[in-house]
């Protein structure tokens, strides 16, 4: 919950509503700000809210486009067009102030990291995970125990002041890898199916389960410590043990029961069931998650392992297309707003502070440093090493995701004050890290996979599960 306003706070609320009602009056827009009656104008939804999402999602398809023209992620262009509408302050226009606050919005991005990460879990293939081994696993292991520690070094270096979760949970938020990028790479030099990619693959997607494992041990810690309570080693063992049982227990349980649940939805004549008994079942996941006190984002991705090889056949001689390609729509109307939203509340006015700067380039500089270790679990002879330590830098959602849920979580300071434990500077310095990260990796995974490697195993083409 949002603490009690400031003065300055509420003047900067107060010139936000008048920038807004100076755009919205001339087209015919009545404005209600919170508090105020807003059935007088006949409907209940703040007019903020519709104005915002619409300038939101231009803002991201705009970015979006700019950055795949120029080879690169679109999902940075969202980011980086969120920055520069979020700035816009520094220029005398507060208009966007309210966006950052708002709970609808807000709850709005929370639906996109659901339906993100349900897709991160779709793609994932637990076979494939099976197929490449013990070089995933060992390569997996120290992608997230290297960046772990090295982040949290990093943090506690520089910021001496924060209690030590705040750093620990720092270095979480180094621990995965984007699957999407380093896949989109290899993919473009037609080098998907080569030994390599496969184990850098599934290293990622185990980086993940990783990763929200950590997440939920360090957000159980720091609402312990919230509360005044500490956790002990028994305590954080249970936290981990419940978070296992969970993944595995609901994936051994979906992958036995779906498959009859969606025969039997294939005899229902209405179009859509398989859509929306994905979303359903996604939220379903995602809402037990949170009732055995973990992030519902490891519900969602619990629910996407399960689903990624069920196949849904309706009746009566209906086709109906791939679950991915259903999910198109929601995806693409639902997650750019969670990363404009992450963009709007990094303030660049932070950075002409050297410290700020120096530690959004430190921790950049360690999170890639971090993944080259990576390179020490490959066990097999004639793999290109080099890009296995490239291809598992990119952070990219799944390191906004953790550096968000981070800004609600709080602790208490010094002064026995709640605060965040990523506050708007170190917010700044991880979304720094994710975008120069995520630029970083296609230009230098390019450059390994063209060397040429001493082996040739890493040549060798390996047969996909699909054929």
């Amino acid at each position: 919950m949002p603490g009690p306003q400031t003065k300055d706070e509420t003047e900067n609320l107060r010139s936000s509503r008048n920038n807004l009602r100076l755009l919205l009056t001339p087209i015919g827009w009545s404005f209600a700000a919170p508090g105020e009656a807003a059935g007088e104008a006949g409907h209940g939804l703040d007019s903020t809210v519709l104005i915002g999402v619409a300038i939101m999602l231009i803002v991201a398809k705009l970015g979006g486009e700019i950055f795949e023209r120029i080879g690169q992620p679109a999902v940075l262009g969202e980011l980086i067009g969120g920055i520069a509408v979020g700035n816009l302050v520094i220029f005398g226009f507060a208009g966007a102030e309210l966006l950052k606050s708002n709970q609808i919005i807000a709850a709005l991005a929370e639906l996109g990291v659901i339906i993100l990460l349900f897709e991160v879990g779709l793609e994932s293939d637990l076979k494939e995970m099976m197929e490449v081994g013990w070089s995933s696993l060992l390569v997996a292991i120290l992608g997230v125990v290297a960046p772990f520690l090295l982040g949290w070094s990093v943090s506690a270096y520089f910021l001496p002041n924060e209690a030590r979760l705040g750093h620990i949970f720092i270095g979480a938020t180094l621990c995965a890898t984007s699957v999407g990028i380093t896949a989109r790479v290899f993919k473009d030099l037609g080098k998907l199916a080569t030994r390599e990619a496969r184990i850098i693959l599934g290293a990622a997607v185990i980086d993940d389960v990783l990763g929200l494992l950590i997440l939920a041990v360090v957000a159980g810690a720091i609402k312990a410590a919230a509360t005044g309570a500490t956790l002990s080693s028994l305590d954080v063992g249970i936290i981990a043990a419940k978070s296992l049982i969970f993944l595995i227990g609901s994936i051994a349980i979906g992958h036995s029961l779906m498959p009859r649940l969606l025969r039997g939805a294939g005899r229902f004549e209405t179009r859509g069931v398989l859509l929306t008994l994905a979303i359903s079942f996604c939220l379903l996941l995602a809402w037990m998650a949170t009732k055995v006190g973990l992030a519902p984002i490891v519900g969602a991705f619990a629910a996407g392992l399960i689903l990624d090889e069920v196949h849904y056949k309706p009746t009566g001689g209906r086709t109906e297309r791939d679950l991915h390609e259903l999910l198109q729509p929601v995806s693409t109307f639902l997650v750019p707003i969670f990363f404009v939203l992450m963009g709007l509340k990094v303030d660049l006015r932070l950075f002409t502070r050297v410290d700020i700067l120096g530690f959004a380039l430190v921790l950049t500089l360690v999170a890639i440093i971090g993944k080259q270790v990576c390179a020490l679990g490959v066990l097999e002879r004639g793999i290109n090493r080099l890009a296995i330590g490239l291809g598992m830098i990119p952070r990219g959602e799944v390191g906004l995701i953790f550096a968000g849920i981070g800004a609600t979580l709080m602790l208490p300071s010094s002064t026995g004050v709640n605060e965040p434990v990523i506050n708007s500077a170190t917010f700044g310095s991880v979304v720094i890290m994710v975008i120069i990260t995520t630029l970083v990796t296609p230009l230098v995974l390019k450059w390994s996979l063209g060397r040429k490697t001493s082996g040739k195993l890493s040549q060798q083409k390996v047969k996909s599960p699909q054929g």
